[in-house]
């Protein structure tokens, strides 16, 4: 028995040995695991800029704004110079105050100085921030901030007739001094060099004339260069079955391609020319020997215009396009409603190849399928694309044809031109797509430059970019809407805009973009409508034509005037 109880102990024993011997082994199940790595990053949790969340872009900025970025731990305020900048749009860089809260887990930037008024500028965060622990930030964060505009005025106050005084100077500088020295057409743009533009230089006519009106420059002045435009015109332009081409030298009078195939006739170009050639006819009328001479040379110019021959092959509509080189190609029939009104008035109002009023219906109002007729922001739109399309087609048509009473069997076009004026403005006010700088103060979207080219906007394609041309020449339209606009862009946005021929082009607020270009098709416009709302000069001048009278009346038009 107990050699028995003897063997039971070893057993025992060794087995206990064994079990002992296999919990002390590397791979034993009992021993704690290694303790976790230190973390090497920590990462960022919230963001307030002024006291508000809106992802990582701000616009309405202030001029030193507060940012406040929070983390998941404490920073270390002496990494945060190496890890934050603040630059402008302009590569500028911009000094700043840091402080931290929240038991150093949230870190305060604010410029140490005001920033500059609708201007872009990004706030970047790198890893190289570090935090108690010597650890680094997760990822960077870019914050982009668009400064609010300064309010304050930039020129004194003076009274609205002075105000409208101004721009109309200032804006005939175009046409005037910047006018082409040979010719003295107006250059397509300010960066044109000797192109100049046939419709353009109708609209700086027109301008001349209400700049004799407004004592600018005296009747003689004007006189002068009308003659030097008009002998141009008759001895040196070239032309296209009486047409003028979009695009002129002015030095030489050879046609300009405006693209590869628009290189001879412009029948609607040709259609703005004739409206301001017949306004100066109309100005010009005294019995005086150049002044004569002057009314004559119009006639001349305006009496080449076939116009029926652009209904190509007799077909009952215009053509806006006719090339030495490519004939018709171009096959763009003129169809309204757009800004083309006065092609057609014009061709009915010829003494010498005028189109019947079959041309018109089947033409221009493509048997009434140009009607509109919906309603946008409770206003009816008779004529036209949805929202009415870009502003200008209530302009140039419009700056001899004058609207006001005026009917056919399509529209009433006081309620066309002024309702689709309302619409545009609205849009800008109600603003859909948030576009900063948007107002009943900042609106009208029509043709103008825009950042790295040019469009023609509208409330169906609106990119952010606004005209001055649009509400101003719409003060026919809306006085008191048109008034406030250029209030702003004078006295609060006149630092940006107002330069050596009124207001530039146009901006985008958004984009902190201002144009430094000018173009004929806008500044002339401004000038022409400003006028009419104030004397109806232009719209007197052209409607007492007997042509354009007769013309009209057998398109079916009516009003006062006819």
């Amino acid at each position: 028995m107990e050699t028995i109880r003897t063997m039971k102990c070893i057993h025992f024993t060794l087995l206990c040995a064994i079990l002992i011997s296999a919990g002390c082994g590397k791979s034993g199940g009992d021993n704690p695991a290694p303790p976790p790595a230190p973390p090497t990053s920590f990462s960022f949790s919230a963001l307030r800029v002024d006291g508000r969340f809106n992802g990582f872009t701000y616009t309405n900025v202030n001029y030193q704004p507060v940012l406040k970025y929070t983390f998941n731990t404490k920073v270390n305020q002496a990494t945060v110079n190496n890890a934050l900048t603040i630059r402008a749009k302009s590569g500028t860089t911009v000094a700043y105050t840091v402080a931290l809260e929240n038991n150093d887990s949230t870190l305060v930037i604010q410029p140490s100085t005001a920033l500059t008024s609708i201007t872009q500028y990004t706030v970047t965060l790198t890893t190289l921030l570090k935090s108690k622990e010597n650890t680094s930030l997760q990822s960077g964060i870019d914050v982009n901030l668009l400064t609010k505009i300064d309010s304050s005025r930039k020129f004194p106050a003076i009274t609205d007739a002075q105000l409208l005084d101004k721009v109309q100077q200032q804006t005939f500088k175009y046409f005037w001094d910047f006018g082409h020295p040979v010719s003295g057409l107006a250059r397509e743009r300010n960066t044109s060099g000797d192109v100049v533009t046939s419709g353009g230089s109708g609209f700086g006519i027109m301008a001349i004339i209400t700049a004799i009106h407004r004592n600018f420059i005296t009747r003689a002045e004007g006189l002068t260069r009308l003659q030097k435009i008009t002998a141009f015109l008759k001895n040196n332009a070239a032309t296209f079955h009486g047409a003028f081409p979009h695009w002129l030298n002015g030095a030489t009078g050879a046609a300009v391609p405006f693209s590869t195939k628009d290189d001879g006739a412009d029948l609607v170009e040709t259609s703005y020319l004739v409206q301001g050639l017949l306004c100066a006819r109309q100005y010009f009328n005294t019995a005086d020997a150049a002044e004569t001479t002057l009314r004559n040379d119009i006639n001349t110019i305006c009496n080449k215009v076939e116009w029926s021959w652009f209904r190509k092959n007799n077909e009952n509509v215009l053509y806006w396009h006719w090339s030495p080189n490519y004939n018709w190609d171009m096959n763009m029939p003129i169809r309204g409603w757009n800004e083309c009104l006065i092609t057609y008035v014009l061709a009915a109002s010829s003494t010498s190849f005028s189109i019947p009023k079959i041309v018109y219906d089947n033409g221009w109002t493509n048997n009434g399928a140009f009607r509109n007729n919906n309603t946008y922001y409770n206003l009816q739109l008779p004529l036209g694309p949805a929202y009415g399309g870009p502003l200008f087609f209530a302009h140039y048509s419009f700056l001899g044809i004058n609207p006001n009473n005026l009917t056919d069997a399509w529209a009433n076009y006081t309620t066309q031109n002024k309702n689709h004026t309302l619409i545009n403005y609205n849009y800008c006010v109600t603003n859909p797509q948030g576009h900063f700088g948007y107002s009943d103060s900042c609106w009208g979207l029509t043709a103008s430059d825009i950042p790295g080219g040019y469009t023609a906007s509208s409330p169906t394609n609106d990119v952010g970019v606004i005209a001055p041309t649009a509400a101003l020449s719409s003060f026919p339209y809306t006085p008191v809407e048109s008034m406030k606009a250029l209030k702003f862009y004078y006295y609060v946005l006149g630092d940006k805009l107002w330069k050596e021929y009124g207001f530039v082009d146009a901006f985008s607020l958004k984009d902190t973009w201002f144009a430094e270009t000018f173009l004929a098709i806008d500044q002339g416009p401004i000038i022409v409508m400003i006028e009419n709302h104030r004397s109806g000069l232009l719209w007197d001048l052209f409607t007492s034509c007997p042509e354009v009278k007769t013309g009209m009346k057998n398109l079916g038009f009516t009003a006062p005037y006819l």
